[in-house]
């Protein structure tokens, strides 16, 4: 028989050299050559992705020549490969191969690149739980976004959906169903694997488990989702009530639990708990609770949030050892503390961060000063509460549309920019970020008209009728309301003074109503308020609007607080949600644009663009369209002389 030694035989070879050079460097060296490492790393996995590619291609009689290798992964659109070239697919249905995860920017080839360090982030308010799915607010969505990873998620740069724990999936052409195949590399902080069984349970026993208060998550996903079936080990298939454009977000977008760790504690211990938190990404909460009897060593609210690196990381490592978030409620408080080097990070209010730019010329050789518009930059409100407030039912002035879009004509909302925000972002006029496709170009933010409220305003019965300079119903009742906002920031005290004088002007007595940010969850669950302020942000290119504005969010646990209800939105909702062409659905988020434009449930007060101080002995940072990323990021040990890249 003759001995043939083909191209195949000769990469197996090299994949061999690679991993006994890899297990070589490694006894002799940890650390100090991480870079090398990490590229002889990357090589290996390169190898092995090609000799795949070269097997299936063998497999499928495709290799005619001597010599032809498969081309490398990069960020642009997956490979599509037909369902027969994977048996844990369906037949007949393509499949989309995703890119293997890594660092959209390596950090090991920029210059000064070292492994180590602490970043020190500032929080503007105190989060009460880091537990996946019950955080209630923007502080537990980034400790957890550090720690857990999902199915699929955006490309920084092109802000593509791509996969993570996700190596490939297939899409029901009827949008029925999805697919997914779990990468065989992934692997929780435990070491344990990520199975479809975890993807199944976090999904079906965990956030549609009706004792578990998971209620913001469940009230979405009860309405989508119609079950999650386990085909085999690592492929899970979700099956859809409808063919919605969420589908394959609610699918890939969902941070993955270990069964085996939450399954341990009862559903009474999840609740009450605030550090139970456990995932696969690049860092792991430090206090971490094993077993139900540490129970009582969990992180709790008032400590120092600290995550430790995750040595198990499937994708790599992240450079800096430690990432701790510290909480300084007042906006002075925290620039002194990031002046004072005691934060690597800090979010400046406008004022802050026109002045430092203005007052200090050489603010920029030792800080990042950031500024730019990114997939989660979102808009700030006043939300009027249009139906029954709390346990008390009392109705407010705002169930009259005529009213609610009076209180946004008395409110100069350019001079708020002006005067609070020094300027910095724009007026905005619904839901949908400016920049988005969903919002109507057409449509502008109703202007500042105290001529035109009075009128609007006298038509709903609203006149001062015994000359005292307030108005009031024909019942003779006084126009008065509660305005709820957090304490913590020169900012909220200036909006809240804004607001109060520029109602008062107008006849309509105003109580200020400062609550700690810690309580405002429940204020909203509870429904308990007049006009309260606050701000959404998106995670995702184009969001659903259902949440916030359906008439079905109205209920306990979702997001439709202020309570307003019009058929017409609704309509529009449900008609943006079922189609799935993106232009012709671009135009119904128009016509529900204009929609709440007209109910104006809303005060939509300002788009701001992100500001971030960073300190400049940080390395490989980078402003992406999806935000920050800072597990890219390494300690420098020195001012880095290196720019913010884009």
């Amino acid at each position: 028989m003759q001995n043939r030694f083909g191209i195949k035989d000769f990469l197996v070879l090299l994949l061999l050299l690679a991993i006994l050079s890899t297990q070589w460097l490694a006894m002799i060296q940890r650390d100090r050559q991480w870079p090398l490492l990490q590229t002889v790393a990357d090589q290996v996995r390169s190898l092995e992705e090609r000799l795949a590619a070269l097997d299936a291609r063998i497999g499928q009689g495709a290799l005619t020549t001597a010599g032809t290798t498969a081309s490398s992964q990069s960020t642009a659109a997956p490979p599509v490969a037909p369902a027969s070239s994977a048996s844990w697919a369906r037949e007949g249905v393509p499949i989309s191969w995703q890119p293997e995860p890594g660092f959209a920017s390596d950090p090991t080839k920029v210059p000064g690149f070292r492994v180590g360090g602490e970043w020190v982030e500032v929080f503007e308010g105190q989060p009460q739980k880091l537990t996946p799915y019950l955080y209630a607010d923007v502080y537990g969505n980034r400790v957890v976004d550090r720690v857990c990873e999902s199915m699929g998620t955006f490309d920084p740069k092109t802000m593509q959906l791509v996969g993570a724990l996700a190596d490939a999936w297939q899409i029901d052409p009827d949008g029925e169903w999805i697919r997914v195949h779990i990468n065989e590399r992934a692997k929780f902080s435990d070491g344990s694997p990520v199975t479809s069984e975890d993807v199944r349970w976090t999904y079906e026993d965990f956030i549609l488990n009706p004792a578990i208060d998971a209620d913001r998550s469940r009230s979405t996903l009860a309405d989508i989702l119609d079950k999650v079936e386990v085909i085999d080990d690592l492929t899970v298939e979700f099956k859809f009530k409808d063919a919605l454009f969420t589908n394959i977000l609610i699918a890939l977008g969902e941070p993955i639990l270990p069964k085996r760790y939450y399954a341990q504690f009862e559903a009474a211990q999840i609740n009450q708990g605030t550090g139970l938190l456990m995932g696969s990404g690049p860092y792991m909460l430090e206090q971490r609770v094993a077993t139900p009897a540490d129970l009582a060593a969990q992180w709790t609210p008032g400590q120092d949030v600290v995550l430790v690196r995750n040595s198990n990381w499937w994708v790599g490592r992240a450079p800096l050892e430690r990432q701790r978030f510290r909480i300084i409620k007042d906006d002075l408080a925290r620039l002194v503390a990031y002046d004072n080097n005691e934060a690597s990070m800090v979010l400046p209010t406008s004022p802050q961060f026109n002045a430092l730019l203005r007052d200090r010329a050489d603010f920029e050789k030792t800080n990042y000063a950031l500024k730019w518009v990114n997939m989660r930059s979102g808009y700030s409100f006043i939300a009027w509460q249009c139906g029954p407030r709390g346990e008390t039912g009392r109705m407010t002035p705002f169930v009259d549309v005529r009213v609610r879009k009076a209180m946004t004509l008395l409110l100069d909302r350019e001079k708020m920019i002006r005067d609070i925000w020094d300027g910095i972002g724009m007026v905005a006029k619904g839901p949908f970020n400016p920049e988005s496709p969903a919002s109507d170009p057409s449509l502008s933010p109703l202007a500042f008209d105290p001529a035109g409220a009075a009128l609007l305003l006298t038509a709903a019965g609203w006149e001062d009728r015994n000359k005292d300079g307030v108005l009031e119903n024909a019942k003779g009742e006084k126009f008065e309301f509660e305005y709820t906002y957090a304490t913590g920031g020169e900012i909220s005290e200036r909006i809240a003074r804004f607001v109060s004088d520029a109602y008062r002007k107008a006849g309509i007595e105003v109580t200020t109503r400062p609550i700690d940010w810690a309580r405002y969850q429940d204020l909203l669950k509870s429904r308990d308020f007049d006009a309260i302020t606050l701000a959404w942000s998106a995670n995702s290119p184009e969001s659903d609007p259902r949440q916030t504005f359906h008439s079905e969010s109205m209920a306990k646990g979702r997001d439709n607080f202020s309570q307003w209800s019009s058929p017409e939105a609704d309509m529009l909702i449900e008609k943006g949600r079922r189609t799935m062409d993106p232009e012709t659905r671009m135009l119904v988020w128009h016509e529900l644009e204009r929609t709440i434009a007209e109910g104006q449930p809303y005060t939509f007060i300002r788009v701001a663009p992100w500001l971030r101080l960073i300190k400049r002995n940080f390395g490989n940072v980078r402003m992406y369209k999806t935000g920050l990323s800072p597990e890219e990021y390494f300690f420098a040990g020195s001012t880095s002389s290196i720019k913010p890249g884009t």
